[in-house]
């Protein structure tokens, strides 16, 4: 069946140490967003754990896609019928080259419907500045990201840093999405803020795409998760705290884009890498 319009669901939160915690926030979100009608519920990067006050704690959490934490997921999305996205941090295939207290995992993006997990995504490109080395820990992706059918609308991935390499949601647009999903962690720095704003907008409006937007809360991190729509213009919005955001993708607005900015069509340099 194709919804349209299609209501969608951000929940924005800070992630616990403790895995059975996180479980139970996001399993409140889930319901509430289902109850809402929602048929989406985007979720932030690095759902399994997290310490502000240790770099390491993530990766040193990974769990297996088949282990404890995954599959409360894909029973959270099945007892609300709603569609899961968001990141969790795997052991990686990888040697440790790291030290011997660290070990290399991959941050993964997963995409849940009726309690399977539908479509994978290893991050690209990680997030080796303002002083921060995700690759001490973490195996960067050699693949670019899918795109999901969910219930009628074609929705691509990308995960945090990925939003500050436009030929990465580029890829997704000339390969048919109509929204890109971005789950993040985005830190707090000076201007900062401002850049996530800037992004999330011109990564809409530069494909005529719908871009949602999670991010972490926490003392580190900044929320503001947002939806943009495919002329840029921000049709949802949280503040740093704690939230769930709803908003509703619609084919008349996305027509209206594309035929007033016919980018993708008015292209001249084509890059087959991004086909």
């Amino acid at each position: 069946m194709a919804y349209d319009p299609l209501k969608i669901a951000i929940a924005q939160f800070a992630v616990a140490k403790e895995p059975g915690a996180n479980l139970e926030t996001i399993e409140g979100y889930a319901r509430r967003a289902a109850e809402d009608g929602a048929r989406v519920l985007l979720l932030p990067e690095g759902l399994i754990a997290r310490d502000d006050g240790d770099p390491s704690y993530t990766a040193r959490m990974a769990q297996p896609l088949d282990g404890p934490f995954v599959t409360g997921l894909r029973r959270i999305g099945e007892r609300h019928g709603i569609t899961l996205m968001g990141t969790v941090h795997v052991p990686a295939d990888a040697p440790d080259t790291v030290g011997a207290t660290a070990r290399r995992v991959s941050n993964v993006f997963v995409v849940i419907r009726d309690g399977e997990i539908i479509a994978s995504y290893r991050k690209l490109h990680l997030y080796d500045a303002f002083a921060e080395r995700e690759s001490d820990t973490v195996e960067p992706g050699d693949a670019l990201p899918p795109i999901v059918d969910v219930d009628g609308w074609r929705i691509g991935v990308m995960t945090c840093y990925d939003l500050r390499f436009p030929e990465t949601a580029r890829s997704l647009a000339v390969r048919g999405a109509d929204a890109i999903a971005v789950s993040a962690a985005w830190v707090r720095g000076p201007r900062k803020e401002r850049h996530w704003e800037i992004m999330t907008a011109a990564r809409a409006l530069e494909n005529t795409c719908y871009v949602l937007a999670c991010s972490t809360t926490g003392a580190r991190t900044i929320g503001l998760s947002r939806v943009i729509d495919p002329l840029g213009e921000v049709v949802a919005a949280a503040g740093p705290q704690p939230a769930l955001i709803t908003a509703e993708l619609r084919r008349d607005a996305l027509a209206v884009a594309r035929r007033s900015l016919p980018v993708l069509a008015n292209r001249r340099f084509a890059d087959p890498a991004l086909a």
